[in-house]
């Protein structure tokens, strides 16, 4: 079984993102579980690094357990969300205890917008790059919600196929350590 800590970078209730995640879930190979991170976290702050809350503990938990990690942002003022900011800060901590060193990764993305989540995906990547993980390089996923999800949130047959590739490609990723 290939486990992979889900981070979604929307609180939204209808979030399209998470949206994205499932579509992802539910075309992935058998042998593949999600799961995801809660991400109503308290703001990072260095003082507590020493006794870390139990929310953050347990996040820590559950990325350290898994064989790989998925993002799935939203696109914020051309950049990933603060919600995910948080979370990586609050799990790469403290100094010397990043739980995302080495993990094979990838990003993915949704949005209303013709060019996706291209910007939140780049400034992602320096992130991650830095944390130390082993990033899925192809396929990119850039997700139009307008034209690639129906009013229920599941894909839209033309882009099934798509994302089918993908997550059979990062779970590929995953099970090769990210090599």
């Amino acid at each position: 079984m290939v486990k992979i800590a889900v981070f979604v970078g929307s609180l939204r209730r209808e979030s399209v993102n998470k949206s994205l995640a499932k579509n992802v879930e539910r075309l992935s190979p058998e042998d593949v579980e999600f799961d995801y991170i809660d991400m109503d976290l308290p703001l990072y702050n260095q003082d507590l690094d020493g006794d870390l809350p139990s929310s953050v503990t347990e996040m820590k938990r559950k990325v350290e357990a898994a064989d790989g990690v998925l993002f799935v942002t939203p696109e914020y003022n051309r950049s990933f969300s603060g919600v995910m900011k948080n979370a990586i800060d609050w799990a790469s901590r403290p100094w010397g205890e990043n739980s995302f060193s080495g993990k094979p990764a990838a990003i993915v993305g949704a949005s209303m917008g013709a060019l996706g989540t291209t910007q939140a995906q780049q400034a992602l990547r320096n992130v991650a790059l830095f944390l130390d993980m082993r990033l899925m390089g192809q396929p990119e996923l850039y997700f139009n919600a307008v034209t690639g999800l129906d009013e229920n949130g599941k894909v839209v047959e033309g882009s099934e196929d798509f994302l089918r590739r993908f997550a059979e490609a990062f779970a590929k990723h995953v099970e090769n350590n990210g090599q």
